[in-house]
């Protein structure tokens, strides 16, 4: 059973996220110098790259060649972080839709003091931050301001207003943004090669204006027509 193009084609390095430059460069050059922050917000639409860019930040804190901007892919940790990976018991991606209230943050919190099982870091991915209940945060608000050396934060949402003031405070935030049309099409035509499949004229420009910007929505679009495409290719 094939994955979706999605998930098949889901960026490892930052060089390889495309649209956000203006979030990739930066933390690329905070890796490099040593300035790794404790908390990191990442805000946007949704598709962008959010959730995929704090995988990646996680894959460079904990490479066994790093902190390094450029993840060697071959250590346990990178491998274990790639797609298709096992994931690592130092990286935890906690969906915050459903793990919002204070007994949630008060376990996280238990799980935050144990130092990690083999890596750098133990880093933690808040999901749909701002599901996160006031109290909730406000339980959270103690180790986030004051974590371990070992902690790192990492919230991604669509709605970063919503995200209470004292936690965005000690947070450094990234806005990602809707991926132009030019940039997009160019990938969606670089997959379509790797893939190996036709595509008629005319019909990536409509698959791009049906994603609006966001790469999930775009691919998915793409997945569906190669999904119902005849030998000759999506026409």
């Amino acid at each position: 059973m094939s994955t979706a193009l999605y998930r098949r084609y889901r960026p490892e390095t930052f060089d390889e996220v495309i649209g956000q430059e203006h979030v990739t460069d930066p933390l690329k050059a905070a890796i490099e110098r040593g300035r790794i922050n404790h908390a990191y917000l990442f805000s946007g639409p949704r598709g962008c790259g959010k959730t995929t860019s704090a995988r990646i930040l996680a894959r460079c804190l904990n490479c066994a060649k790093g902190p390094t901007p450029v993840p060697c892919g071959e250590c346990p940790s990178c491998e274990d972080l790639a797609n298709g990976g096992s994931g690592s018991l130092d990286v935890v991606e906690i969906d915050a839709a459903s793990h919002n209230g204070v007994d949630d943050a008060r376990d996280l919190r238990e799980r935050a003091i144990y130092a990690p099982a083999r890596d750098r870091y133990k880093v933690f991915i808040l999901d749909e931050a701002h599901m996160v209940t006031s109290q909730g945060f406000n339980a959270l608000l103690k180790i986030v301001e004051e974590p371990p050396p070992h902690i790192k934060f990492i919230f991604a949402t669509t709605e970063p207003e919503k995200v209470i003031g004292t936690i965005r405070s000690r947070t450094h935030h990234y806005p990602f943004r809707l991926v132009p049309p030019e940039a997009l099409g160019n990938y969606m035509e670089d997959l379509c090669n790797r893939e190996g499949v036709q595509v008629a004229k005319g019909v990536l420009p409509l698959v791009v204006r049906a994603g609006g910007g966001s790469v999930r929505d775009t691919l998915s679009v793409l997945d569906q027509l190669i999904a119902g495409s005849g030998p000759d290719g999506v026409d």
